[in-house]
């Protein structure tokens, strides 16, 4: 069975920094592309970030690339997501993902496995 679990969600006040981490276990976890999704209240789930399985090539949604950092480690199955200069508006659950099927890195209904997600709140 498939998990995926994050953690590293919190308070911060905006322009601060958070590091979420994702560890995953049932599955071959070095042979999947990870991505990072986020759900804001009232809104639809949006793309993040993505690395490939090697970690040879990441993505970035556009209205965050700059402020984010996307890594993994296969030897600790996890993958890592680093949010900097935070903003109010980045205030979502985020979730990570694993990879099942072809197609755009940047939308949802490409990833099969979900976890929980964790909790980013940012203050003004």
């Amino acid at each position: 069975q498939v998990q995926l679990a994050e953690s590293g969600g919190g308070l911060v006040q905006a322009g601060g920094s958070l590091r979420l981490s994702c560890a995953a276990s049932g599955l071959t976890f070095s042979t999947y592309t990870m991505g990072w999704f986020r759900q804001a209240p009232g809104k639809e789930r949006e793309f993040v970030a993505a690395i490939t399985w090697s970690g040879d090539a990441t993505y970035y949604a556009d209205s965050m690339k700059g402020r984010l950092t996307i890594s993994r480690d296969n030897a600790k199955n996890t993958v890592n997501l680093h949010l900097n200069s935070l903003k109010p508006e980045d205030t979502a659950v985020y979730y990570c993902a694993a990879r099942y099927y072809s197609g755009s890195y940047f939308q949802s209904k490409n990833y099969g496995s979900w976890g929980q997600g964790t909790q980013v709140t940012v203050s003004s």
